[in-house]
């Protein structure tokens, strides 16, 4: 896992940035899987695992599932070519993709919530619900690696949890060479880690009550990091 390393902006503003992004993927990424059928919006791994678990059990194959690889992989390709066309610019395109991100949360839960109940996973709502769902979540995994990536991984909890082990193992160890970036390193994934899992939490309690229409939860979320990121010029390509 790439360690991040806290940007030169005030500490508390990095933390809840990033502890706010956790929060919307562990969210969304759990009403995804409880509303469509198992499918992860935010985990693509996942989306491996439940293909060939269908497979096994010979169900029958979820579009959406199949689709959510390469829908997932055409989005972090744009994302990047997004990224490079403001680089050239001198410019710091991290609003202009949480926003993105907040657009296609919106239209993932007016898709689906304008389309429940879902009975078939290969109905046409809650396969475009779902690869709408899988597009917002990429800009998020391609952001946390470009614009974002000084706020560290927030949607990779096993690589955090991992990362987040091992320092505390160094700290307690006492060992001075790992002391200082340890320390800056918990500051980011202890939060984000904890965040991650207060949003699957509440993510599956809301959505049990307000359906697809809990997902006005993340985009505020997504929208209060908008307000405060800061757009800072980035050296040009």
């Amino acid at each position: 896992m790439t360690s991040p390393v806290l940007p030169a902006e005030p500490v508390g503003r990095v933390v809840f940035a990033t502890a706010t992004l956790s929060f919307v993927g562990g969210f969304v990424d759990v009403v995804g899987f409880i509303a469509l059928f198992g499918l992860f919006t935010a985990h693509v791994t996942g989306n491996f695992i439940m293909l060939g678990l269908e497979m096994v059990h010979a169900t029958k194959l979820a579009i959406a599932k199949l689709l959510a690889v390469p829908i997932f992989i055409v989005m972090v390709a744009l994302t990047r070519l997004f990224v490079l066309h403001y680089e050239k610019k001198g410019e710091s395109p991290s609003r202009e993709m949480l926003l993105a991100q907040a657009a296609l949360l919106a239209c993932f839960m007016i898709a689906g919530g304008m389309t429940t109940p879902h009975e078939d996973p290969n109905d046409l709502g809650p396969v475009v619900a779902g690869l709408l769902g899988v597009m917002a979540m990429a800009v998020q995994n391609a952001g946390s690696r470009l614009s974002l990536a000084n706020h560290g991984p927030a949607t990779m909890m096993t690589g955090n949890t991992t990362q987040a082990v091992i320092d505390l193992v160094d700290l307690l160890r006492g060992l001075p060479e790992e002391t200082p970036q340890a320390r800056k390193r918990l500051k980011l994934l202890v939060p984000s880690i904890l965040a991650f899992t207060v949003g699957a939490l509440l993510g599956a309690l809301s959505y049990v009550t307000f359906s697809f229409w809990c997902l006005i939860i993340p985009i505020v979320a997504l929208l209060a990091v908008t307000a405060m990121v800061a757009t800072r010029p980035t050296m040009a390509a």
